[in-house]
């Protein structure tokens, strides 16, 4: 799902550009508070590369693969998986988050999608259940084009993350919010501007 494709959903002028128009029928359409908007959009905006990347990018090189993924290519194993993002998947999902041995094609099937990079068999199956649409999982490319905001809504109420965005807009809050999403603090300044300039449109 690109920007465009949420606009034509929500049935606002397809421009591709969020802006303060598209903010507030967002804000209408997934029926979210001012505050709530403003942190839930800001957040995904920052993970999506502005609503542009909905689908996890795991095409690495062998180098990259040892930066990142160090623990699951020992040796020279990485060599042979280099820029083949289906292999790489199927090999760091493997056997974990309800997803079957490598061979089963789990860690490729059910890799990072949507606003908020949903990973995993047993979180789209999760997923899935929560919207009432078992076709997610045998079209998990549902969560990165139709689903995309939905699966980050499901995460944000799975891990209570609204109750977090009810205390208001303030650093202390958008630092919260960015821990318990990003299980660190990468990209803080830009969240942090992002919530500050969404909340503004929403005046």
């Amino acid at each position: 799902m690109s920007l465009k494709s949420l606009q034509e959903k929500m049935g606002t002028k397809v421009d591709g550009n969020f802006g303060p128009k598209t903010m507030k029928a967002a804000m209408e359409f997934y029926k979210l508070t001012p505050v709530r908007a403003a942190h839930f959009f800001a957040q995904t905006a920052h993970e999506t590369g502005d609503f542009k990347t909905f689908s996890e990018n795991l095409n690495y090189s062998a180098q990259g693969l040892q930066g990142i993924f160090g623990k699951y290519f020992p040796g020279n194993l990485e060599e042979s998986y280099a820029r083949n993002p289906e292999k790489i998947a199927n090999r760091v999902y493997a056997s974990r988050m309800g997803n079957g041995d490598e061979k089963s094609g789990d860690g490729w099937k059910f890799r990072g999608r949507g606003a908020l990079q949903l990973t995993g068999k047993d979180n789209y199956a999760a997923f899935a259940k929560y919207l009432n649409k078992p076709e997610i999982m045998t079209n998990p490319d549902l969560v990165a084009t139709t689903y995309s905001f939905e699966s980050a809504m499901f995460f944000f109420d799975k891990n209570k993350l609204w109750d977090i965005c009810d205390k208001g807009i303030n650093d202390v809050t958008i630092l919260a919010l960015t821990k318990r999403i990003n299980g660190g603090t990468h990209g803080l300044e830009d969240r942090n501007q992002k919530t500050k300039k969404y909340q503004q449109y929403l005046k």
